[in-house]
């Protein structure tokens, strides 16, 4: 059976768990072309100068002048970048960098799940510097250089968030906290839809009752969290069909169904397609 390739970065110096790359450096040469794949780690692109295409969990997304790209470990994408293109491109892991206060970690969550940020010239020269900063500390690791690294990285992630703000966040303390809850429970099911798809389970890690998880899904998406769950499953579905050749059986299987006809059934009720229909439309 196969599975979506996972790129894992094999530069030495990632054994640290980070990386700052010149993408000028990069594509000095040539442009990047590269076929659908998911990271193991974050992928973050900023974009000073670029044309191309980035298309990330099937959705296309213009590669243009001061654009922001991040990715969550386990997105599915495909990234052409031309000759020319100018930027940085940072990759991390979990253990190098995971905020263990709150309020930072929830700008972290609030950064990686909007993928594509397009910045006026003014507002990516504020978070240009910023990595420039990071660029020198990683290239030159001087004495507790990734102490250091770490702190920038706060002090960007606020600045991005600032700048691409959520239009469904309100600064309400109640709109707050449901926006936070928001944001576990989207990581929670990132993490976990292979083997746990019913609502308790969620309410469950969250430490909250189903009346309450449904409140807040309702008030800041308008969805209840069962739609939420199920768009979820679809997605991993989609990222199976087209990033791996596995029969729709195998794709079932990988998804924690036993009856393959109910996971075809359930797909084709959400999509309108059977899954042998979506791949094919999709090629």
């Amino acid at each position: 059976m196969n599975k979506i390739n996972v790129r894992h970065i094999k530069e030495p110096d990632f054994s640290e768990g980070f990386s700052i790359r010149d993408i000028g450096t990069l594509l000095s040469e040539r442009g990047m072309v590269q076929e659908v794949h998911r990271h193991n780690f974050f992928f973050v692109l900023f974009l000073e100068k670029g044309k191309g295409e980035h298309s990330i969990d099937f959705i296309n997304y213009p590669v243009d002048d001061y654009s922001v790209f991040f990715m969550r470990p386990g997105q599915v994408h495909q990234l052409t970048l031309k000759q020319g293109s100018k930027g940085y491109l940072i990759q991390f892991n979990r253990e190098f960098y995971t905020p263990k206060e709150e309020p930072v970690n929830f700008v972290l969550r609030k950064v990686s799940n909007k993928n594509h940020c397009p910045l006026s010239a003014e507002r990516f020269k504020k978070i240009y510097s910023q990595l420039s900063f990071i660029f020198e500390e990683y290239t030159q690791k001087q004495d507790r250089y990734k102490e250091s690294i770490i702190a920038y990285l706060d002090i960007l992630f606020i600045a991005l968030a600032r700048q691409s703000p959520n239009p469904h966040t309100l600064s309400s303390e109640t709109k707050l906290y449901a926006q936070e809850r928001l944001e576990e429970l989207q990581d929670l099911i990132e993490k976990n839809i292979y083997s746990k798809k019913k609502v308790s389970d969620y309410a469950d890690m969250l430490a909250i009752t189903l009346y309450q998880l449904n409140a807040i899904t309702t008030s800041t998406l308008q969805k209840k969290a069962s739609v939420l769950i199920n768009e979820h499953i679809i997605l991993e579905a989609k990222r199976l069909l087209i990033a791996t050749t596995n029969q729709v059986n195998q794709v079932a299987d990988v998804l924690g169904y036993e009856d393959p006809s109910y996971f075809i059934r359930f797909f084709k009720k959400q999509t309108g397609l059977t899954p042998e229909a979506f791949r094919r439309n999709f090629k």
